[in-house]
């Protein structure tokens, strides 16, 4: 193949000053949300334009690994829920001292939120192509990229999003009667919140702290200092 790409160009001019400016404040606005505005819902040209921006997220070999199943069923929601909660009491048990104060978190709006969406990692299509020495890892971040793509519409669509990851994958896929090869991944809690949390609520509930990013930056070495306090490490 020639070393010349055929594309074309893109369109588009470039972005302003003011666009720039926003794109940051939005990544910056993004929150874990955990509360919702029971009782709402999410209108459905809206919900087209936040799927629409996953489905542009960029994927290795362009496999597009993700799938999203909406959860309509009241009833299912609700075995999902039972779902959530049982690891929820696993997850209690295994940190130990600290069980009993993550119990006194709320950790997920699986009931309350007004969409909830299941992103699943599809079955292996067999691409090679960027992911031969890495298959698995590959399909997962170009299927993380979709979801963060999602988070990032939502908020800018002035919705919360949640990402919950406590269940366990095999219960949920019998749950959703996913095929053998697929696997459910996370749970996306999308919907009117009653305000965005200041700061990540982790940090404001005091569970964890953010390190700066000058602990996750170095030059031709690898040798991080990873070293943190157990209390942080939970």
């Amino acid at each position: 193949m020639s070393g010349e790409l055929p594309v074309e160009p893109c369109p588009s001019e470039p972005f302003t000053d003011a666009e720039r400016e926003v794109f940051y404040r939005v990544l910056a606005a993004r929150r874990d949300m955990r509360h919702f505005t029971p009782g709402t819902s999410v209108d459905a040209a809206v919900l087209q334009r936040i799927l629409e921006a996953a489905h542009q997220a960029p994927s290795v070999g362009l496999m597009q690994p993700w799938r999203f199943v909406r959860v309509l069923d009241a009833g299912l929601r609700g075995r999902i829920a039972e779902l959530v909660e049982a690891e929820r009491v696993a997850t209690a048990a295994a940190l130990g001292e600290r069980g009993s104060e993550f119990l006194q978190l709320k950790v997920e709006g699986v009931r309350e939120c007004a969409e909830l969406i299941v992103a699943v990692l599809a079955p292996d299509d067999g691409t090679i192509f960027g992911r031969r020495t890495m298959p698995r890892d590959m399909a997962l971040c170009s299927l993380a990229c979709a979801v963060q793509n999602l988070w990032l519409a939502a908020r800018v669509e002035n919705l919360g999003l949640g990402w919950v990851s406590m269940f366990e994958p095999a219960a949920l896929a019998r749950v959703l009667d996913l095929p053998s090869d697929a696997q459910p991944m996370a749970l996306l809690c999308l919907g009117p919140v009653p305000a965005f949390y200041g700061a990540p609520m982790l940090e404001q509930t005091g569970w964890r702290q953010a390190r700066p990013l000058s602990d996750f930056v170095q030059v031709d070495t690898g040798t991080f200092n990873d070293a943190v306090p157990p209390a942080a490490q939970s």
